[in-house]
Parts: structure tokens; C-alpha cells; sequence
């Protein structure tokens, strides 16, 4: 009788060996392969023997941190993470999705509600580099001087190789395939995250960091404009128009910094719930 292959590797990375063993037991129970480690040498070392479609990364590793594996294994290509932190601060979630992190959950968690995140960011990556080769022959991989070479997840502005997280490759590509139209953050989240409940918060620093790395003046953004009352669009030089709610002409920098100020405070929260408890609890053990 033949085996259905995995449905991906996942790179499984905590110090401590029971949250391990039940995140791996799930997961190998829903056909991931997985493999694992307990400390930031070891997990570089996991990565470069077999390279894993995803890694679930525990921010507090004794000696080299979460965040310092993460920016390692970014380095050596591209790699969607999900961050476990045992601290809920807002500081500690945004400073892992400013270090390239997909996703983060939070301890204690549902191992069930991680195996279904860990599908969703592997599925819609994905989708989204399916849908990028398919639309690069049209054009939408080339505006502003920016290309994308979906297959090899690579991305240039005016022929400089640009550093993009898995997360912010995505982002770009969606923008880049729907030059001119306004997206809500929900929107952004939903068709580049897959989420449909989740902080808001996250669609704000992963456009954060993409504006850092696009713009000519990130302060002062002329591609990816914020719409008042919206949310954002990507804006080519020859489509650029003033729609008298974009910032980024005049006194945009201070208008820009608060909003986004603004978007990080209360209210960031779809359909009432804060993201890492929207799934379901069952009777399982939560790790």
C-alpha cells in the first residue's frame, strides 16, 4: 500500500522537551514530517542537512535566541517561521514579525489550533507563488522599477537585489497584481495571510518593513500609499494619483507615523478576537 508523501517538513525548535514532543506528535499525526531541536546551533544545523518548508521557533532559546536563529535561517534563503512566545506584550509580538516571523502563537497554546496555522502559512505560500508565476509573463511582476522572480522568491528594485521575508515577498506580490486598488488591513490579511481573524497589528509592521525596503523615502511613501479610512495601495509612478486620502505629499511623514501609531493601539482586533485564540480548545492536552 503506498504512503501519501508529507504534507511538508517542519523544523520544530523549543529547549523544552515536552512542549517538543506534543507540537511534533501533532504534527506528524496531521502527515507533516518533522524534525527537531532544542537550542539555535542545533536547529542551523537540522536546516542545513534537510532544509524544512517551515520552522516553529521558540523566541526564548537558551544562549542564541529566537530572533537571532530566525535572521540565520532567513539568511541562508527563504523560510516561513512561526514564533512561539511565552509572553503575550504587544513589544515582543511585533519585535518577532519585525525579524521576519509569519506568525506567532503564544504559550500555553492548542496544539491543534499550531498544526492548523502551520498549514495556512504553508499553504499560502504556496498559493501565492503559484499565483506570482502564473501573472510574471503578464507584467505584474515588474512595476516601479521592481521585479520579482517568483520561482526563486528573489526581488529587485532597479536591479538591486532586495531582502525580503517570506511574509513581505508575499506582500509585495499581492500589491504588485493589484496596482491601484485600496485594501482594508483585514483585506491584506485575508488574501495574503489567510486569516480571517487575527492583530492587525502584524499587516501594519509587515508594511512597515516593505515600505523600509521599497521606498525611496519609507517616512514619505510613494508606492505604497495609505488611504485614510481604508487602509493601503500600491501606487506606480504613471498611476500615482492624489485621491485627497493618500499621505505621503506635505506633511504625509508625521500624518503616516500617526496613523501607524494608531493602527498599533486598541481596536486592531478582527471579529473581536485576538489572534492565537480564535481556534477552538478541545479536550487535548495544551502544551
Amino acid at each position: 500500500m503506498e504512503q501519501n508523501p508529507p504534507a511538508g517538513r517542519v523544523l520544530v525548535v523549543d529547549d523544552d522537551p515536552t512542549v517538543a514532543e506534543v507540537v511534533a506528535g501533532y504534527l506528524g499525526r496531521a502527515g507533516f514530517a518533522v524534525d527537531r531541536a532544542a537550542d539555535g546551533p542545533g536547529a542551523l544545523a537540522r536546516a542545513a542537512a534537510r532544509r524544512p518548508d517551515l520552522v516553529v521557533l521558540d523566541l526564548m532559546l537558551p544562549g542564541m535566541d529566537g530572533l537571532e536563529v530566525c535572521r540565520a535561517l532567513r539568511d541562508e534563503g527563504p523560510v516561513p517561521v512561526i514564533m512561539l512566545t511565552a509572553r503575550g506584550d504587544e513589544e515582543d509580538r511585533i519585535l518577532g514579525l519585525e525579524f521576519g516571523a509569519d506568525d506567532y502563537v503564544t504559550k500555553p497554546f492548542s496544539p491543534r489550533e499550531l498544526v492548523l496555522r502551520v498549514a495556512s502559512v504553508l499553504r499560502r505560500a504556496r498559493t501565492l507563488m503559484a499565483a506570482s508565476s502564473a501573472s510574471a509573463p503578464g507584467g505584474a511582476g515588474h512595476r516601479a522599477g521592481i521585479t520579482l522572480d517568483p520561482l526563486a522568491r528573489r526581488a529587485a528594485r532597479y536591479g538591486r537585489e532586495l531582502a525580503l521575508t517570506v511574509r513581505e515577498f508575499d506582500l509585495l506580490a499581492f500589491l504588485l497584481r493589484h496596482p491601484g486598488v485600496a485594501f482594508t488591513r483585514e483585506e491584506l490579511m485575508r488574501e495574503v495571510w489567510g486569516w480571517d481573524f487575527g492583530d492587525l497589528s502584524t499587516v501594519t509592521v509587515h508594511v512597515r518593513r516593505l515600505r523600509g525596503k521599497v521606498e525611496d523615502d519609507p517616512a514619505a511613501p510613494r508606492l505604497i500609499r495609505t488611504v485614510w479610512g481604508v487602509g493601503y495601495r500600491f501606487d506606480a509612478p504613471d498611476e500615482a494619483g492624489d485621491g485627497g486620502r493618500t499621505v505621503g505629499q506635505g506633511g504625509g511623514r508625521a500624518e503616516a507615523r500617526a496613523e501607524e501609531r494608531a493602527e498599533g493601539q486598541g481596536g486592531g482586533q478582527t471579529d473581536g478576537r485576538a489572534e492565537g485564540q480564535g481556534g477552538e480548545r478541545g479536550p487535548e492536552r495544551d502544551a
